[in-house]
């Protein structure tokens, strides 16, 4: 990990100031991800609702990509797992024949 610094991120319309040894482009990445997914709310969301409010929606969203994501990486895992078992069951049986 790098030295730490000081990183000024705009999201939701506020800045915010960070200490992180992560990669500065990375996060203003990150940022940048967070506020598409409040300009894909709409201007009728963004106009009634506060910043925390925003924040919460996309973060929630944020929350279902990541259980979908890991229920497909899940899901990968197992198909492959069974597919190497297979292939090893039949070797098996080839050998033995």
């Amino acid at each position: 990990m790098g030295d730490k610094r000081t990183v000024t991120l705009e999201i939701a319309g506020s800045k915010y100031r960070m200490t992180s040894d992560a990669d500065e482009e990375h996060l203003h990445s990150l940022a940048r991800m967070i506020n598409d997914r409040i300009d894909d709310l709409g201007p009728k969301a963004q106009r009634t609702a506060t910043p925390a409010q925003l924040l919460a929606v996309v973060a929630l969203g944020l929350a279902d990509d990541l259980v979908t994501a890991e229920r497909r990486r899940q899901d990968v895992e197992r198909m492959t797992r069974e597919t190497v078992e297979r292939a090893i069951a039949r070797i098996d049986e080839r050998l033995d024949a």
